[in-house]
């Protein structure tokens, strides 16, 4: 079973970094050119760059503690801010009136819940 959840943080942490630094490097109006990322020309760019932030800190506090066996505690941590940023998603996609947008949220926040539950559990470190 660790062997699964390991396979489910790197997805989420690679999915994660690249999202996270796609919205650190571009931006507001390259990003809202994007047809998936159309709600970042109403959001202002300083969140667009907390939630890159958020999302390429939180993928490295999933895999960097666990990987290093250093403050392992963060690792819960990190999936749990990353399905806290998933759940503000489903908001703004629902308001947006997006369901594929919604489906990938959801899909994410399991994932993220799946980890973090595991490593406060089961399979902690």
């Amino acid at each position: 079973m660790n062997l699964v959840v390991w396979i489910a943080t790197g997805l989420l942490a690679a999915l994660f970094l690249v999202s996270g630094t796609s919205k650190l490097a571009r931006s507001k109006e390259q990003l809202a050119a994007d047809p998936r990322m159309g709600w970042a020309e109403s959001t202002p760019a300083a969140l667009i760059k907390l939630i890159g932030a958020s999302e390429v800190l939180g993928a490295l506090g999933m895999v960097l503690p666990g990987a290093l066996e250093v403050a392992t505690g963060l690792v819960p941590a990190a999936a749990i801010g990353l399905a806290v940023i998933m759940l503000g998603g489903i908001v703004v996609h629902a308001r947006r009136g997006e369901p594929q947008s919604i489906a990938m949220n959801v899909v994410l926040l399991a994932l993220a819940v799946f980890v973090a539950v595991e490593r406060i559990g089961p399979q902690a470190f």
